[in-house]
């Protein structure tokens, strides 16, 4: 197996604006400079030209570069914001539904270097960083060798309907560049020597199970126990996805039973993620992920009218009053996969995870590890005044940790013994020089 290229889809506008560094060759001819690009009919209007697709090819890989204008970062998280950014390989534009979508074409290993200093601080520990080079590596290689097609990622359950997000999704180019696969900002932020050695030493090099690439997920911190592949998407098995504690020298509650799951969320047990250092926490977080100061538990509270409104607004359902939140089922981790909202006009159950945070959040909750409390009393026609939802963890726990893995590089674990914790029974493997 030779290394591989990977299309990453950038954005997606009506119209888009870029500057070529250096010179690139589109359409028959050597450009440079500034452009604007546009969807027409369908096609691709660039230079006064309509085309089904184009392609900008750096004339000289390593000297060219190009920038793209307003890329959004952070898409529906409380940090979303706007920049420019600047990315090397092939620019690639197709018309998609009507709107123009620029990709970028890499080889691998470029996109990794990029993607371990945008999903994370570049000043991480050299274990952790090669570390997260093998779990990238191997979630993107296990998706690009993916050949099922579309999966469904939605299911009709007793009282409601489950959803959830795969990068399948995407149908005309391999990963998206956002938290929504792995995060991808090209060389907009400089790499360090750090990461290029924690690329280079683990080349090639993923998790493999029963002969098959890893889907190795990740988040920022599980809140101290580990979750299980199917909370979150599909119902396929994945063995060493598995329910497990992030500690190693205690055992883990049977979380998925509430009154476990309510000690658990209410307390602060030992595990790696559990930790308020700074100069980790800077390993892991990048300066708009330090905008959020509490992750481990954390506590948010809605007033009824808050909360009714912000349900219909993100579901897309008028449930009237807000009468209850109901926890119907939990996975390993105490993280909920599906959640009961009974309101004065409408109930049902929603999931999976990441669809319960989306519809409790204007942005994402920060996770589905959480329990509710009613405060205030009642209003005048009989609803609770104020829901408190107190949570566990940042993310949908399964995987590494990001944050316990940055604890357990600075206690001196071995890459190989980061990944040995996270996912259980996996072996490292070389796919390619």
């Amino acid at each position: 197996m030779n290394e591989p290229h990977v299309q990453v889809g950038i954005l997606s506008r009506q119209q888009i604006g870029f500057t070529l560094h250096g010179a690139y060759r589109a359409g028959g001819a050597d450009i440079t400079g500034p452009q604007t690009a546009a969807a027409d009919q369908g096609r691709v209007r660039w230079d006064g030209r309509l085309y089904d697709e184009l392609l900008f090819t750096p004339t000289d890989g390593a000297a060219c570069s190009f920038e793209l204008q307003d890329v959004t970062i952070g898409i529906g998280f409380h940090w979303e914001r706007h920049e420019d950014q600047r990315f090397r390989g092939v620019l690639r534009l197709f018309v998609d539904d009507g709107r123009l979508t620029a990709v970028n074409i890499v080889p691998v290993e470029e996109y990794l270097t990029s993607v371990i200093s945008s999903e994370m601080s570049a000043t991480a520990s050299p274990e952790l960083l090669k570390a997260h080079a093998v779990i990238s590596r191997s979630w993107l290689l296990a998706n690009l060798q993916h050949d099922g097609g579309v999966q469904p990622t939605r299911q009709e359950t007793e009282g409601g309907t489950l959803v959830w997000y795969e990068r399948d999704a995407h149908t005309r180019f391999d990963v998206c560049a956002d938290d929504h696969c792995q995060r991808y900002q090209g060389i907009t932020r400089a790499s360090t020597p750090a990461v290029r050695q924690a690329v280079a030493a683990t080349r090639g090099e993923v998790l493999a199970y029963g002969g098959r690439i890893c889907d190795a997920r990740f988040s920022k911190c599980c809140g101290g126990a580990l979750e299980e592949f199917a909370t979150c998407w599909a119902d396929t098995p994945h063995p060493y996805l598995r329910r497990k504690r992030d500690w190693p020298s205690a055992a883990l509650p049977d979380l998925t039973q509430e009154a476990e799951a309510e000690r658990w969320i209410r307390s602060a047990p030992d595990a790696f993620c559990h930790t308020t250092d700074a100069k980790i926490l800077r390993q892991v977080l990048n300066n708009y992920d330090q905008e959020t100061a509490d992750f481990y538990r954390w506590r948010v509270e809605y007033a009824q009218d808050e909360l009714a409104s912000l349900i219909r607004r993100r579901s897309g359902t008028d449930y009237g009053g807000i009468v209850d939140l109901q926890l119907v089922a939990r996975g390993t981790s105490g993280r909920l996969w599906q959640l009961r909202i009974v309101g004065t006009k409408r109930t049902a159950v929603i999931g999976k995870e990441l669809e319960i945070r989306r519809t409790l959040s204007p942005t994402h909750l920060y996770s589905s590890a959480f329990v509710v409390d009613k405060a205030g009393g009642c209003t005048p026609d009989g609803l609770p005044r104020q829901f408190v939802l107190t949570g566990a963890g940042w993310g949908h726990g399964v995987g590494l940790c990001q944050i316990g893995a940055a604890v357990m590089g600075e206690q001196g674990y071995g890459y190989a013994d980061i990944l040995r914790h996270y996912y259980p029974g996996a072996d490292l493997e070389k796919k390619y020089l």
